[in-house]
């Protein structure tokens, strides 16, 4: 499988990574590693992505030292530890969040987790518009996270940052603000400013939503990948979501 065209939606792609819990089983009941990794190698399409993704930010935030670390270190582990546990998994529904979750144990063991500074998420209804500029000109100068290590994507029609203003707004009363932003912004600016505020957030806040948003895991299935509960990634949800709404309303007034 060269990219995700051939499914309609990655809720698809689920499907088609639980259907190829029986024969992962089989071959490793068999000892067939090498077809085992190589139907594991479809499986971890979407996983590989957000491996790059986080270990991007882990780098540009400096919790990772440049250069020592390569996404596919993680990846070559990942066949290993999933070859070694496949027997974890009870259900081939289990399978697919399993995946990220072995992967995000992977990274975490390497990346410290960040202590929680709120001083951003305190301050950021307060900001001006010149330290908005600021920050999105060191944002660009870094690389973003996003913008670095695109080279390890195989599939460059892959939308590695697709973030738009309905991953924001939702509730019905904020319409002026999306027919605003929407008249006023380009697609760019807006995924810029979302890219921008997700960097300033904590690791866990902007892990859980990026999960939720990109990848479309249930709530219950982040929770078992973050080793937190439900309830706590509601709250992350919420707070990103809260954030991000502040830095369009403050950068971005109704006028």
């Amino acid at each position: 499988m060269d990219n995700l065209k051939y499914y309609e939606s990655k809720k698809e792609f689920d499907v088609f990574v639980a259907s190829t819990f029986s024969d992962l089983k089989k071959y490793k009941q068999e000892n067939k590693q090498a077809d085992f990794n190589s139907l594991l190698l479809t499986d971890l399409y979407e996983v590989k992505h957000y491996i790059i993704k986080r270990l991007s930010t882990a780098l540009t935030k400096g919790n990772l030292p440049q250069g020592k670390y390569k996404a596919d270190d993680f990846i070559n582990r990942l066949f290993i530890e999933v070859y070694d546990h496949i027997d974890e998994v009870e259900s081939e529904k289990q399978l697919y969040p399993w995946l990220f979750k072995k992967a995000n144990d992977l990274l975490d063991d390497k990346i410290d987790e960040e202590e929680f500074d709120d001083f951003f998420l305190k301050n950021i209804d307060t900001y001006t518009q010149s330290e908005w500029d600021e920050m999105e000109e060191k944002f660009s100068t870094d690389g973003g996270g996003d913008l670095l290590m695109i080279e390890e994507l195989d599939d460059m029609s892959y939308n590695h940052n697709d973030y738009t203003l309905n991953h924001v707004f939702i509730e019905d009363d904020e319409k002026d603000w999306i027919e605003k932003i929407d008249r006023d912004l380009s697609a760019k600016d807006i995924e810029n400013q979302i890219a921008l505020v997700l960097h300033h957030l904590p690791l866990e806040i902007r892990t859980v939503f990026q999960l939720s948003t990109f990848k479309h895991l249930e709530l219950f299935e982040i929770a078992q990948i973050r080793n937190i509960t439900t309830e706590d990634v509601k709250l992350h949800l919420t707070t990103a979501k809260k954030a991000l709404k502040l830095s369009f309303i403050n950068r971005y007034p109704l006028k």
